[in-house]
């Protein structure tokens, strides 16, 4: 199994940055439907979605903010990390087959508590903004590698 480390407050600095990507697949939405419980037919049944103004499936608003958290919590800081809270905007639908690019920039860092302030942005294929916002974290104090454990396995 593949190995990820995380990034201490001490080795965290302003404008220190993370990218991650992931193509959305219809999949993608129905697991996350059957998680969050949100079935709304506009990100599950194209024949309704293509009713709609947005002329098919568009993807939850959260997925994006579920890649944010991932990239937070496998990246920067990585593991260990402890999620404060997060402000989003949502700038652009998102649909199956976009690839999303989450990138995270360290904007503010509090000693006191090891409290650490990032930009995101999520960035559709073609460049443009499709997520905005930031997130407040705690990082972690130690450093530590730690191996991925498959789903499969759980």
């Amino acid at each position: 199994m593949p190995e990820i480390h995380n990034y201490t407050f001490d080795e965290l600095s302003i404008g220190q940055q993370a990218r991650r990507s992931h193509t959305v697949t219809m999949a993608d939405l129905h697991r996350f439907a059957a998680a969050s419980g949100d079935h709304n037919p506009l990100h599950l049944d194209p024949v309704y979605a293509a009713s709609t103004p947005f002329g098919g499936c568009i993807a939850h608003g959260m997925f994006s903010g579920g890649l944010i958290s991932a990239a937070l919590a496998m990246q920067l800081p990585g593991p260990g990390t402890v999620y404060l809270s997060q402000s989003l905007s949502f700038r652009q639908p998102v649909r199956v087959g976009d690839t999303l690019s989450v990138e995270l920039t360290v904007s503010a860092l509090e000693p006191r508590r090891r409290r650490v302030t990032l930009d995101c942005l999520v960035l559709n294929q073609k460049g443009r903004k499709v997520v905005t916002g930031s997130a407040e974290v705690i990082a972690p104090a130690e450093r530590e590698t730690v191996t991925l454990v498959s789903p499969e396995h759980l």
